[in-house]
């Protein structure tokens, strides 16, 4: 590392690279929460029936986001088919909540 990529003696991380952090951050919390409202709809009847899809998309999510940050420390490549999947478990993630949410508010 030469002296224009450093700053006071840190390493100047690039806008992409912070913004990839942010994203993989995000996505283990995300998904560590939504384990949680798995873990907590095992509970009541009335959503028990969907916890099971629930842990399993948080579970994903929340691995997701740690084997980025994991990418992301080692330096390796984004893959296309990794980008697919993960914004596959957001949409899933986002229709399960979509159905919880009209089975809660429409039975």
């Amino acid at each position: 590392m030469n002296d224009a990529q450093k700053h006071d003696g840190f390493k100047v991380v690039p806008v992409s690279e912070r913004k990839r952090w942010k994203i993989a951050d995000l996505t283990s919390s995300v998904g560590a929460g939504v384990l949680g409202a798995g873990i907590g709809m095992l509970l009541p009847a009335e959503t028990r029936g969907w916890a099971i899809g629930v842990l399993l998309v948080g579970g994903v999510l929340h691995v997701w986001g740690m084997l980025d940050k994991h990418r992301l420390e080692s330096g390796a490549p984004r893959l296309w088919w990794a980008e697919a999947l993960y914004w596959a478990c957001w949409v899933i993630l986002t229709a399960l909540l979509g159905a919880i949410a009209a089975q809660l508010l429409w039975r």
